[in-house]
C-alpha cells in the first residue's frame, strides 16, 4: 500500500492539487473548508496518498475547529509525529507512517481518557463509508 518511494512527478500525477499542496508540501486547507468536517457516516479515514486506514469514524468528534478531529489514530503507528516548529510555534505533525504524507498536527486539547486531538485535513484523507463495497 505505501508509495513512499514515488517520485514528485509521480506524486504530482497521482494526487490532485490540493492534495499535493496538503500531503507533500504539509499545506493547510483553510477551516470549515473540508468536505470531511462534517461527515457524520460510520466508516474509515484513509490516507489520500496511499490508503492506509488511519482513523475510524468511532474517534471522530466535532471540535470545532473546522477540520475534522478524532481521539486516537485506528492503528497506533499509522500514524507519526515530528516536531513542528514553523510559523513561530510549537506543535506536533502528524504523517501517514506508510507514505509520510502530511495530515495536520495533534494537540493535548481533545476529549476522553487522551485528551488529544488529532487535528486532520480533509484532502489528505478519503473516506469509505461502512456500506459501501
Amino acid at each position: 500500500m505505501a508509495n513512499k518511494n514515488l517520485t514528485d512527478a509521480e506524486w504530482k500525477q497521482k494526487l490532485s492539487p490540493e492534495e499535493y499542496r496538503i500531503l507533500r508540501e504539509a499545506g493547510t486547507e483553510p477551516p470549515f473548508s473540508g468536505d470531511l468536517n462534517g461527515e457524520k457516516r460510520q466508516g474509515e479515514y484513509r490516507c489520500a496518498g496511499c490508503g492506509e486506514i488511519l482513523f475510524t469514524s468511532s474517534a471522530k468528534y466535532d471540535s470545532g475547529s473546522g477540520w475534522p478531529s478524532f481521539t486516537q489514530p485506528a492503528v497506533d503507528d499509522t500514524v507519526s509525529e515530528h516536531a513542528d516548529n514553523s510559523h513561530g510555534m510549537q506543535r506536533v505533525e502528524i504523517r501517514c507512517s506508510a507514505c509520510e504524507g502530511h495530515l495536520g498536527h495533534v494537540f493535548p486539547d481533545g476529549p476522553g481518557p487522551s485528551g488529544l486531538r488529532y487535528c486532520v485535513n480533509s484532502a489528505s484523507l478519503d473516506f469509505k463509508a461502512d456500506e459501501e463495497e
